[in-house]
This record gives C-alpha cells, sequence and structure tokens, in this order.
C-alpha cells in the first residue's frame, strides 16, 4: 500500500531568494526513488483537504481572509512567503497528504508526508511559513471520525510547535510535546503539556538520552493510540535558523528511536518532515532521507 503522501505542487518555486527553502520537496522523492528506499507505488497524491476538515482547527474568519488572500499586510509579512492562491491550496493539499496518512497510518503503522510539520499556524492566524496546521488537522479529523481518542503529538522540530500547543492548550485529549531550542524561534514560546528547552550547542548524547527518557515515560502516562510525529532536521549542527549542535547519525538515531518506540507498542504515526536550513541542500536531503531508510526498516 502507498504510504508517503507527494503532490507536484509541493515543489510550487517561489520567486527570488524563496525557491531555496522548496527544492527539497522535488529532490528527497528523486533521492528516494534512486537509492532504492522507496518504489513508485509507495507514493500516493493526496486530495485537497475538505473545508470542514481546515474549519475544525482554523477560524471561519481567518480561513476566510486566507483563501481570498485579504489578510493585512503586517499579518502576510509574518508568513514569510508571498500570498498567491497557487500557495494556499499547496497548503489545503499538504494538509490534505496528512488526513490521507492518518488513515494509511492505522492500517500499515505508519505513514510519510514529503511536506507539512506546519506547527506554527494557530487558529486565527498565519506565522512562519506555516497558514494552516497539518497534523493539528489530522489530530480533529481522526477524533471526527472516531478514529482515535488519544493523542500525542511528538514535535522535534529546532523550533516550538508554538501553534500546535496554542491550538490544543485546553484540550486533554491532545498531548503536546515539543522538544526544542530554548534561543530559537519563536523567541515567545506557548506552553506545550511538555517543553524540553535545550540549550545552544546540545550535542547528540544529551538530546538522544533525554529523548529515550521521555518518551517512554508519556507513553506510559497518556497512552495514545496514535502519534503525531514532526521530524525537522534543523536539529543539526549545519543548520542556519538552529542553535543546537546534532550531527547527521544523531538525528538518524532521534527518528529511529520515535519510530522503534511506536512500533514497539504498536501505536500507529504519522510523519511530517518539517524544517531544514543547512546551506547545503544534499545535507538536508540527507537527513530527510534517513527518517524514510528508519520507517522502512522498521515497519516494512
Amino acid at each position: 500500500m502507498s504510504y508517503i503522501a507527494f503532490h507536484p505542487i509541493y515543489k510550487h518555486h517561489l520567486k527570488d531568494g524563496h525557491r531555496f527553502p522548496m527544492l527539497k520537496y522535488e529532490l528527497l522523492p528523486q533521492q528516494l526513488l534512486h537509492e532504492g528506499t522507496c518504489k513508485p507505488s509507495d507514493f500516493f497524491k493526496p486530495d485537497i483537504a475538505k473545508d470542514d476538515s481546515i474549519l475544525a482547527v482554523h477560524t471561519a474568519s481567518y480561513y476566510e481572509k486566507l483563501s481570498a488572500l485579504s489578510i493585512d499586510k503586517k499579518e502576510a509579512r509574518k508568513i514569510g512567503f508571498p500570498l498567491s492562491k497557487e500557495l494556499i491550496l499547496r497548503e489545503r493539499i499538504i494538509a490534505g497528504g496528512t488526513i490521507k496518512g492518518c488513515e494509511i497510518a492505522l492500517k500499515t503503522g505508519i505513514a510519510m508526508n514529503i511536506a507539512g510539520g506546519t506547527h506554527h499556524a494557530f487558529s486565527d492566524r498565519a506565522e512562519a511559513f506555516c497558514m494552516l496546521n497539518d497534523q493539528a488537522i489530522g489530530a480533529r479529523f481522526l477524533q471526527a471520525k472516531k478514529l482515535a481518542k488519544k493523542i500525542l503529538i511528538v514535535d522535534l522540530d529546532v523550533h516550538q510547535g508554538n501553534g500546535t500547543a496554542s491550538i490544543f492548550q485546553n484540550d486533554i485529549s491532545v498531548f503536546t510535546f515539543s522538544m526544542h531550542g530554548a534561543a530559537n524561534y519563536p523567541f515567545r514560546k506557548e506552553h506545550s503539556d511538555l517543553d524540553i528547552a535545550l540549550e545552544k550547542n546540545t550535542d547528540d548524547n544529551h538530546y538522544l538520552n533525554l529523548l529515550k527518557e521521555q518518551l517512554p515515560k508519556l507513553i506510559d502516562q497518556e497512552k495514545p493510540d496514535f502519534i503525531f510525529y514532526l521530524c525537522g532536521v534543523d536539529v543539526l549542527a549545519t543548520d542556519k535558523l538552529g542553535t543546537l549542535r546534532m550531527s547527521l547519525e544523531g538525528c538518524k538515531q532521534r527518528d529511529e528511536i520515535v519510530l522503534e518506540t511506536c512500533f514497539r507498542h504498536q501505536i500507529p504515526v504519522q510523519c511530517s518532515m518539517g524544517g531544514g536550513y543547512s546551506p547545503e541542500i544534499k545535507t538536508i536531503i540527507e537527513a530527510h532521507a534517513n527518517t524514510f531508510r528508519i520507517a522502512k526498516k522498521i515497519f516494512f
């Protein structure tokens, strides 16, 4: 069964200096196919997320303004991308990929979205390249369809998942866990159910020991029946926007800890790729590809 969401619009090339962040969405599937980690039948083309799924997370007034490209200039600047109809469509398709991935993960144990991890999107506003919160939308979809009762969101991007934390702040059915750089954006943090703020230059050993200690505890404590994993690779020492000092091997071990834990406890997991801003695109692709290599080794 296909388990990886990818759509041609993920490669949407923005103008001027905005193209580079999008290049990984074009190169990552090519690399996975070239090396034989994945085959064409492993990929599925997601549909556009339906309005009711989006409105289960985002306010009607915000979504209407976003869709009409009528967000005021001050708010639009916080996005970081020039607004366009194609960009909004891309966000809706990314959310659709995560929704479909939730359904697939219930059957296969895991599903991956080449894009997603838009955890800075709040219910009523956009921030930092994030307009629609794909994993929050996926969580609400599962609940609406009565496919999951208790959900754990494991956000290991270097940036705190402030939008996700805010969305689920008063919801005991969704537990938010964010392990991030203390000095990283957002500089005003929200309150996740569990935040671990890491000091600058945190290395592999400290990071992985904390994760190995905390994740099993959370599973024992919360007993989730579905996990969302945001596996950003901006934890790398080479990352232009990060403050941690993890190696490629350490980042790979991080993925292995999370995915092996999900597999061992037989908890379905949906993975969204999140950030990655190392100067060399080959570093970003290698780090993201490791997540897929680990997933194949463990689940297939």
